[in-house]
């Protein structure tokens, strides 16, 4: 019989060596101050970024649902009150999961039968749109499935509120969709504007990341600087609440002065601080003007 060895247990702290600044995690998720064993990362902090690392792997991968996504969304009573029709089922020109990561071309298009369809939409549509609402898988259908419906629904309750009416176009669930396929949505339907709710590339601490990408007058060919941008919406980012805001006043201001992207300026924050309305100069720039 083999001698019996015992291992003594020794705590994190007679192991690792930590770093002075250990105490900064407490402001972040970024992997600062690992600390040390020996010349190695400690084994709790290597499995962590393992764990992260497949998480955000499989974020990429794992396909959306889409059938029981537009399900759940068709009962939602926001959607069922302030949109014309139920959502929408479209694809983009990438037929699978392969083809939409070896192929970015692909799936900023609709597929040809797609467009028709949306185009007979806008067609029986008695009055124009003002805003279409896509929801594309991108590169997290975790960060839709998680978190699309909860935004869409705020959204839509937000804009019931304004004093001017919207008149929002069926909600296009796009699968296989990288943000561009919203201008061949906008187009197709001849919407005013296009909200583009997608998944965005998964980081080692953000699997789930949620991205709104607003454009005035969209259509395909559109450039990404006509394009206003929200990212990091999630729970542990930029919260529900505090992204749709900013949404909402992007929407209105984007209709306001008929423009969007980099002549669109998220000033949102600062009029809560001064609490007027800032003037209508968006297209100066700070650094010239």
């Amino acid at each position: 019989m083999g001698k019996v060895v015992s291992i003594e247990k020794h705590s994190d702290d007679k192991v690792v060596t930590q770093n002075p600044w250990h105490e900064l995690r407490n402001f972040t998720s970024a992997r600062i101050a690992l600390g040390r064993s020996g010349n190695s990362v400690p084994t709790k902090e290597l499995l962590s970024f393992q764990l992260d690392h497949a998480q955000a792997m499989d974020a990429v991968h794992c396909a959306l649902d889409i059938d029981a996504f537009i399900e759940n969304l068709s009962h939602s009573n926001s959607v069922i009150q302030h949109t014309s029709q139920p959502p929408i089922k479209a694809q983009s020109k990438a037929a699978d999961r392969f083809m939409y990561l070896q192929r970015p071309d692909l799936g900023r298009q609709l597929d040809d039968a797609c467009w028709r369809h949306i185009q007979a939409i806008h067609r029986s549509a008695s009055t124009p749109f003002d805003l279409a609402i896509v929801v594309a898988d991108g590169l997290s259908s975790v960060a839709i499935q998680n978190h699309a419906k909860p935004v869409i629904e705020y959204l839509l309750s937000s804009l019931k509120e304004d004093e001017r009416p919207w008149r929002v176009a069926p909600i296009t669930v796009v699968n296989q969709g990288r943000v561009a396929v919203g201008d061949d949505v906008g187009e197709c339907l001849q919407a005013q504007m296009v909200l583009v709710l997608i998944g965005e590339r998964p980081g080692l601490t953000s699997p789930d990341s949620m991205g709104i990408y607003l454009t005035w007058h969209a259509r395909r060919g559109s450039k990404d600087s006509d394009r206003n941008c929200i990212s990091n919406i999630r729970p542990q980012g930029l919260g529900y609440e505090d992204a749709c805001q900013r949404a909402i006043y992007l929407l209105k201001e984007a209709r306001r002065l008929e423009l969007s992207g980099i002549n669109l300026k998220d000033r949102s924050s600062i009029e809560e601080e001064v609490g007027d309305q800032l003037d209508d100069k968006h297209i100066s720039n700070f650094l010239i003007g």
